[in-house]
């Protein structure tokens, strides 16, 4: 697929639940996403097939759906990156694949950025192309949060990233930052070029301000040849679990924290 050009719309991309029985003991970031993570195991019934999230808060789920394995409860879970797959085996879960259950009944993931929209941007973790495959396959998505990850709008605190065939990365940071993005290559701590799980690089690309028609950048970020897929979530999130200081929150569509209370 080929890009179009972007000199005409510059302004697409710039500004233009029932509370848990826990309670947070303090305010730091594990504790909350604990409270995110063990609270969102709730939504898992016996016999589900579940899409194993990745990423440090949903890894607070897969531990509670261990012990509810250990406990006796059937179920089978797809991971969507090769971290979660060695969690979930070293937890007992037991794993399928699309091949067998191309249909999953809930997915259980974290976000880098949530919006009021139950839009994410998501991919901090490397997977997100995994992460979109088993989420567009599930029944419901279910997302895990501390109240950090909730923005306005998406892409200006938390780059959006986007996963590029290697030898097309320079063509897709030049096009993608004549949209107005700061792009930059992730590196992994060795200092090299970052691969994910599926042998590809990844992109980070910060838009100032945030991004204002998310659709369109979606779209025309894919149509660059040599993109795999960005980590722009939209319209696949059925439910946030939000990790709070007074406790977990669930947030269904048309709910934002703090705007009223939620029952």
């Amino acid at each position: 697929m080929a890009g179009k050009g972007l000199g005409a719309v510059p302004n697409a991309y710039a500004t233009s639940g029932a509370r848990g029985r826990m309670r947070a003991t303090g305010s730091d970031p594990t504790t909350l996403k604990r409270l995110a993570g063990e609270t969102a195991a709730e939504e898992v019934h016996d016999g589900d097939v579940v899409g194993l999230g990745t990423g440090s808060t949903v890894e607070w789920t897969l531990k509670a759906l261990g012990r509810k394995v250990a406990e006796g409860m059937s179920l089978l879970g797809i991971p969507t990156s090769l971290r979660s797959e060695s969690l979930a085996k070293e937890l007992g879960i037991p794993l399928t694949s699309l091949e067998e259950h191309p249909v999953l009944d809930v997915t259980i993931d974290g976000a880098d950025e949530v919006d009021r929209a139950f839009d994410l941007v998501k991919g901090g973790g490397g997977a997100l192309t995994r992460e979109k495959i088993v989420a567009a396959a599930s029944k419901r998505e279910v997302i895990v949060v501390d109240p950090s990850k909730l923005v306005e709008r998406l892409a200006d605190r938390f780059p959006l990233p986007v996963e590029v065939v290697p030898m097309a990365v320079p063509t897709v940071r030049r096009t993608i930052a004549d949209m107005g993005a700061e792009v930059v290559v992730r590196k992994a701590d060795d200092g090299t070029d970052m691969r994910t799980d599926n042998g590809f690089a990844i992109l980070d690309c910060r838009f100032p301000g945030g991004i204002g028609d998310k659709r369109y950048v979606e779209q025309e970020i894919n149509n660059i040849p040599g993109v795999l897929e960005n980590g722009l979530f939209l319209d696949m999130t059925d439910r946030i679990v939000v990790g709070t200081e007074d406790g977990p929150v669930r947030l269904d569509t048309g709910q934002w924290l703090g705007d009223r209370p939620v029952h």
